[in-house]
């Protein structure tokens, strides 16, 4: 019985430290994949992202980030799409609420692929969903801004490609510049 203590003992040693050593090198991989996104070098981050997808390929953080990067680098959008989509599902429900405010990021990078694929309204409402999370988070009204809102078209009943709404519009807008 004793023996089975120091067994199950060592073993959850082992798997702690284990996890620990993981947890280094997942940091490691932000650290450099943080430098080089600032620097604006999206190309070398995705393949970093890659390298850590490969080594830890269940980690929610590292998928959001490869589908996003998947999306704008490589324009496999609907891929990275579906990535980050995902990734969203992999995050556990139950969750501290200090740490919900990381998942505004999931959002962000779900986002930006939609961004990239062409998907306006699908971003905008990925960007407004981190918002439900952390409604103060930075990336996120900074995306939201970035993108604008459209007036509603002068003739409401009409869609925004009519003519008349498109000659009424340019109307309106030379008179509000005057």
């Amino acid at each position: 019985l004793r023996i089975m203590k120091e067994n199950q003992h060592k073993s959850v040693i082992e798997e702690f430290t284990k996890k620990i050593e993981d947890n280094k090198k997942k940091a490691g991989y932000f650290e450099a994949i943080k430098k080089l996104l600032s620097r604006r070098n999206n190309k070398q981050a995705l393949r970093i992202l890659e390298d850590a997808l490969q080594e830890f390929p269940e980690d929610p953080f590292i998928m959001s980030y490869f589908g996003c990067l998947t999306a704008i680098v490589e324009k496999k959008h609907e891929e990275g799409i579906k990535i980050c989509q995902l990734a969203l599902k992999k995050l556990s429900p139950e969750v501290q609420p200090a740490e919900k405010s990381f998942y505004a990021g999931f959002y962000h990078n779900l986002g930006r692929a939609y961004i990239a694929g062409g998907q306006r309204q699908s971003a905008i409402d990925s960007f407004n969903n981190g918002l439900k999370i952390d409604r103060y988070n930075h990336d996120l009204l900074w995306e939201l801004k970035k993108l604008g809102s459209r007036k509603k078209p002068p003739i409401p009943f009409l869609s925004r490609s009519n003519l008349l709404n498109k000659y009424i519009g340019m109307i309106l807008a030379k008179f509000k510049g005057k």
